[in-house]
C-alpha cells in the first residue's frame, strides 16, 4: 500500500513525550498535565488551557534506577517511567494526576513527587481514589473524588476554568478526536483492509501523547486519505487477531505481531481505542462532570473492577468485538508484574477458549518487545495453530463436495 502522508510525522511525535506538539503547546501557554490511567477522564484533563499527556518511556533502555528505587519484583513499565522522570524525562509537565488504580504505579509517582524530579515552581501531584464497582455508589464517590482532587487542584493551582461549559468545550474537543479515530478505526473491518493494524496504533496512541487541537488537522487528512487509499492486490494477513491486556505504549509489539502474520484487526487494551475513543454524549439534566464520570466508568475495561457484573461484561465484551471485527484469535497479553492483567490474562485465557470457543493466545511479556525472538515464536506458532483449525474446520465441507 502506498504510504500514509503523515505516519511519519505520527512516529516522531511518539519518540519522545516531550515532543514537538508538546513543546509547541506549551510555547503558547498551556499547562502540560500528566497522568497514568485511563480512570482519569481526559476531558478532565484538556479543559481550556491545559492537555494532557499520558506518561510512557519510548526507547528505553536500562531500567537500573527505576529498579533500585521499586524492586526487579514490579511492573517493567512503572520502573522504566521511573527510570525515564530520574533522567529528567518529564521536567516540562506542570502536575501529575494520578488515580489510586494500580498501587505500583502509584509508587512510581510517589517517586516521582519525593524525588523531586520535576522542578516547576508550581508542579504537584495529586491522587484520587476511584471505585472498584460500577454502581450507583462508585459513581458518587467518583465524581466527589475528581471533584476534589482533580479540577479543584487545577483550578487553585493554576486557575484553569473548571465550570460546566468549560468542561462541555473539552468534552466536544475530545469527541472530534474520537470521530476521527473511530471512523479510520472502521477500516479494520475490511476483509482486506486499507490500514494495518501498526499504522492505527501510531494515530490512535498520538491522541493519548500530545495536544489533541494540534492533531485534528492530520487525522482529517488521514481519513480523507484513506478513503480512496488501495489495499494491497493480496491480503498479506494469514489471521486477524483482537488483542487485549496491559498497556500497549510501543507500536513496535502491533508491528511484531502483525509481522508474524497476524492482522490486528481490534485493540482492547491501555492506550487501544476500544473503548474509550467513542463520542460522550451530554445531556441538559445533569451536571456535566457527573455525565463524564459515569461514561468512564461505564466504558472501563480494566481487571481491577472486581465485582462479578464487570468481570462477565469484560467476556461480553471480547466476545462482541471478536464477531465485530470478526477475529481469529484472541492475544491476551500483559505487562510481566502486572497485577491486575495476571489475574485476568489467567482466567480469561480459559474462559475465551472452553466458554466461547475461541482460539486464545496468552503472553507475559517484557516491557520492551521490539527484540523479543521467543514472543514472534510464539505469535507465529499461535497463527499457525488458527490455520490448522481453519483448515480442519473446512475439512468436512470439501469431503462432502468431493
Amino acid at each position: 500500500m502506498k504510504d500514509l502522508k503523515h505516519l511519519y510525522c505520527f512516529e516522531k511525535l511518539l519518540e519522545d513525550v516531550n515532543n514537538d506538539l508538546v513543546r509547541q503547546a506549551q510555547g503558547r501557554g498551556d499547562l502540560a498535565i500528566g497522568h497514568v490511567c485511563f480512570m482519569i477522564p481526559e476531558p478532565l484533563l484538556n479543559l481550556p488551557g491545559c492537555f494532557s499527556v499520558r506518561l510512557r518511556a519510548p526507547k528505553t533502555g536500562s531500567i537500573e534506577m527505576g529498579t533500585y528505587y521499586m524492586s526487579s519484583m514490579l511492573c517493567e513499565g512503572c520502573r522504566a517511567i521511573l527510570e525515564r522522570a530520574i533522567e529528567g524525562g518529564y521536567e516540562f509537565l506542570d502536575c501529575v494526576l494520578a488515580p489510586d488504580a494500580c498501587a505500583q504505579m502509584n509508587r512510581c509517582v510517589e517517586n516521582i513527587e519525593r524525588q523531586g524530579l520535576c522542578s516547576k515552581e508550581k508542579f504537584f501531584v495529586s491522587y484520587a481514589d476511584v471505585p472498584l464497582k460500577a454502581d450507583a455508589t462508585g459513581l458518587k464517590h467518583y465524581v466527589k473524588q475528581m471533584r476534589l482532587k482533580i479540577l479543584e487542584p487545577l483550578h487553585k493551582v493554576y486557575g484553569v476554568d473548571i465550570s460546566d461549559d468549560a468542561l462541555r468545550k473539552a468534552v466536544e474537543a475530545q469527541n472530534e478526536i474520537s470521530r476521527l479515530i473511530t471512523a479510520i478505526g472502521e477500516f479494520r473491518k475490511e476483509q482486506n483492509p486499507r490500514i494495518t493494524g501498526y499504522e492505527f496504533a501510531v494515530l490512535c496512541l498520538a491522541t493519548f501523547c500530545c495536544p489533541k487541537d494540534l492533531l485534528v488537522e492530520k487525522l482529517r487528512e488521514t481519513l480523507e486519505e484513506l478513503q480512496t487509499r488501495e489495499p494491497e492486490e493480496k491480503n498479506p494477513y494469514r489471521a486477524r487477531v483482537v488483542v487485549a491486556g496491559s498497556e500497549i505504549d510501543d507500536p513496535a509489539l502491533v508491528k511484531l505481531i502483525e509481522e508474524s502474520g497476524a492482522y490486528v484487526c481490534a485493540d482492547r487494551y491501555c492506550f487501544g481505542s476500544l473503548p474509550g475513543r467513542q463520542e460522550i454524549l451530554l445531556n441538559d439534566e445533569e451536571d456535566v462532570l457527573t455525565q463524564i464520570c459515569r461514561v468512564y466508568m461505564e466504558w472501563g475495561k480494566c481487571p481491577r473492577f472486581m465485582n462479578t457484573e464487570k468481570i462477565l461484561e469484560r467476556q461480553r465484551y471480547m466476545d462482541e468485538l471478536m464477531k465485530e471485527y470478526r477475529g481469529d484469535g484472541i492475544i491476551y497479553q500483559q505487562i510481566k508484574f502486572c497485577d491486575y492483567w495476571g489475574y485476568e490474562r489467567a482466567s480469561a485465557f480459559h474462559i475465551m477458549r472452553e466458554e466461547y470457543g475461541y482460539p486464545v493466545l496468552s503472553v507475559d511479556r517484557p516491557y520492551v518487545v521490539n527484540t523479543s525472538g521467543q514472543l514472534r515464536t510464539r505469535v507465529q506458532a499461535f497463527v499457525e495453530s488458527m490455520e490448522i483449525k481453519g483448515m480442519q474446520k473446512e475439512s468436512p465441507k470439501t469431503a462432502g463436495n468431493a
